[in-house]
């Protein structure tokens, strides 16, 4: 049979597998998504409650991490359509599994001592882009404890990267979930003093974490050996061992997802700074508008990271149309998704800001017109943020990432932030000219990445 043109079959059969194909494997990364991004809230929330200034310091570190821990995920995210294309083309294949995780897991060191070295040096790094002393000090003493997370939580995303290639990510939600909980109550205990240790207070959350992404990574590293089709591939059995090929394989594929991600996130933190020139009610209704839009963004990177995968194992049995297929059905869920939370933001945008809001805290009548204002942004952004995320893990899924890289230093920066900026400081617009220009720099990306992918299907790329 022609793998490359396997006979036709009706569309409501074909189109309700892989939708179901596609959410099955997309709702526990979703929820795993959620569940880490919970234990960063936790850290936060208990800070909080130990002082105003313990919070502001350990957003600000958390800030700092976040940056260079994304932009490692997606060089050790290239993994997941490499898995995948292996096991498309060969689910026996074992040691071809195996050697794509361990050469992931030696990028994981490669990564995480440069970044070792750089949040050691937090608060130099702090205070030279003008953060205060005393709060510069406190976010490095909380990242010198929280930078040891690093390192398990970018193994645990390697295998949990080759858990999806395998179609085993029940894993990885149980690990978030217990993770979860655990972190809650380290947190308490480790900060405040509890069960007879002395409170150790913003250390303590750093400490509490880098516990927690231990525990998640050992839970897989476990689960891998009681699974049954998991303990077949023995990724853990032995000593990874290093290939060349393919660990540049990982990196030519990784590398532009890493610079791709990189380029997302400062566009991001360069709209945060701004928003600070523009006055501290611009700044905080964009944290809390921007907040809301990164919960909801959840959805489409966990459909995001499910396409890659689905899109992979048909690209590694080569079969165009199978990949076509999945691409649209992910493109399509996320659209669907998006719309309905845009919707949300639209009809109920008072509810959403709510929980973000101290009403005992003096006057918030322009931070609550200013949030409000920018949701009505966010709804639109949500659609082409989900697009861009869909598409972009798409055309990871055959392989194709430093083009798609371009499209987006591109697309941000040569779209959004000039469109952001002139409409910031040029027009009455200000903070809301902003996201304006981050709407229109995503919507310049999703409409590039659309163009190659359409490119793809009209020139045969995918066999």
């Amino acid at each position: 049979m022609d793998q490359a043109n396997p006979p036709s079959e009706p569309p409501r059969r074909w189109l309700g597998r892989e939708i179901g194909a596609t959410l099955a494997l997309s709702l526990p990364i979703v929820a795993t998504n959620l569940a880490v991004n919970l234990m960063v809230a936790t850290d936060l929330m208990m800070l909080g409650r130990l002082s105003p200034h313990a919070l502001a310091a350990g957003a600000l570190g958390q800030a700092l991490y976040t940056t260079l821990f994304l932009a490692c995920i997606g060089v050790i995210g290239a993994v997941a359509p490499i898995a995948a294309r292996i096991v498309g083309a060969d689910r026996n294949d074992i040691a071809g599994v195996r050697r794509a995780l361990a050469q992931a897991l030696f990028s994981v060191f490669l990564l995480a001592v440069p970044v070792w070295a750089l949040l050691w040096r937090a608060e130099a790094i702090l205070l030279a882009i003008g953060e205060p002393a005393d709060l510069a000090s406190d976010a490095a003493l909380y990242l010198h404890a929280l930078q040891w997370a690093l390192a398990p939580a970018l193994l645990y995303f390697a295998t949990r990267s080759v858990f999806a290639a395998l179609d085993r990510v029940a894993a990885t939600l149980v690990a978030g979930l217990i993770a979860v909980v655990f972190n809650a109550g380290a947190n308490f205990i480790l900060i405040f003093g509890a069960a007879g240790l002395p409170g150790l207070g913003i250390v303590g959350a750093g400490v509490a974490t880098s516990l927690a992404q231990s525990v998640m990574l050992l839970i897989l590293v476990g689960w891998s050996f009681l699974d049954p089709h998991l303990r077949r591939y023995r990724l853990f059995a032995a000593p990874p061992r290093f290939d060349l090929d393919d660990f540049l394989t990982l990196w030519r594929l990784g590398a532009p997802i890493g610079a791709t991600i990189g380029a997302e996130i400062s566009i991001f933190a360069g709209a945060g700074l701004a928003m600070g020139l523009i006055g501290p009610a611009s700044l905080e209704a964009h944290a809390i508008a921007l907040q809301i839009a990164s919960l909801a963004f959840m959805a489409p990177l966990g459909l995001g990271q499910a396409a890659a995968v689905r899109v992979g194992h048909a690209y590694g049995a080569r079969d165009a149309r199978a990949v076509s297929r999945a691409g649209w059905v992910a493109l399509g869920a996320t659209l669907a998704f998006v719309a309905l939370s845009a919707m949300t933001m639209l009809t109920v945008p008072r509810l959403l800001i709510a929980p973000f809001l101290n009403t005992s805290s003096g006057d918030i009548a322009e931070i609550v017109a200013l949030a409000l204002s920018f949701l009505k942004v966010a709804a639109i952004f949500q659609v082409f943020d989900g697009a861009q995320a869909a598409l972009a893990n798409m055309l990871r899924g055959v392989h194709d990432s430093r083009l798609p890289m371009i499209m987006a230093l591109g697309g941000y920066w040569l779209v959004g932030a000039p469109v952001g900026l002139i409409l910031a400081f040029l027009t009455p617009l200000k903070g809301l000219g902003l996201w304006i220009g981050l709407a229109s720099g995503l919507a310049a990306v999703a409409a590039l990445l659309l163009w190659r992918w359409v490119r793809h299907e009209r020139q045969g790329y995918f066999l």
